[in-house]
């Protein structure tokens, strides 16, 4: 059953899907920092977006709101992944990358 985070990450320095940028989504990175530790993507299991209401200043419209990825990791582990479009801001420094859901492969592996 997957374990609740919902921690920032940071992505890894380097190239990032040039493909998904030209039609509007994040670039999804090769991997992520958590916790002092860098983790590598190995395959993306699926993606989705979520929606959500402006509210009365824009007359209620519909926008795009997060991006979201069931990954698999390098240690076996899966993850699921957020991306915010927007962010606050007020606050601490804008934090794009959220870690939501995290599960362990069959052997424990992913920690």
């Amino acid at each position: 059953m997957p374990e609740l985070i919902s921690e920032a990450i940071t992505p890894l320095a380097g190239p990032k899907d040039a493909g998904a940028m030209a039609r509007g989504e994040p670039g999804l990175p090769a991997g992520f920092v958590w916790r002092d530790r860098e983790y590598r993507i190995v395959d993306v299991l699926e993606r989705w977006k979520q929606t959500g209401r402006e509210g009365s200043r824009a007359g209620g419209e519909v926008y795009l709101r997060r991006h979201g990825y069931r990954l698999r990791m390098h240690d076996g582990a899966e993850w699921s992944v957020y991306f915010v479009r927007q962010t606050p801001r007020s606050g601490p420094a804008k934090r794009r990358w959220f870690l939501y859901t995290l599960e362990l492969d069959s052997n424990g592996a992913g920690t």
